[in-house]
């Protein structure tokens, strides 16, 4: 199928007619679109986010994406619960002695069939 384009009158128009041919991501006012998959619970965040705001969703997880950015960062030493896996994610410590899956075993064992 061809497809005759007229000539652009205006530089948005232009702008539109080369996302047209070239196949941009980008809109006309630079933003990029993309699809993305989130988990049940981050929708819910976002979409949650979005109405209380009364903004898009697309909005609210720019914003809410500009906020983690800018968030502080915690100190190893804010929570004694808290430490840095080895990845720099903050996760609860171990809080107690550790039950390995033998000892669950052993466990079940000793106890009679529900």
């Amino acid at each position: 199928m061809n497809t005759i384009y007229e000539p652009a009158s205006s530089s948005v128009h232009r702008a539109e007619l080369l996302a047209q041919i070239f196949g941009a991501v980008h809109t006309v006012d630079m933003r990029t679109r993309a699809n993305i998959n989130l988990d049940n619970d981050a929708y819910s965040v976002a979409t949650a986010f979005a109405a209380a705001r009364g903004i898009a969703l697309g909005a609210a997880i720019s914003e809410l994406i500009r906020r983690t950015e800018q968030a502080p960062e915690l100190p190893l030493d804010a929570s004694p619960k808290l430490k840095r896996d080895r990845h720099g994610i903050l996760v609860v410590k171990a809080a107690g002695p550790v039950i390995t899956s033998e000892m669950a075993k052993e466990e079940s064992a000793d106890r009679p069939p529900l």
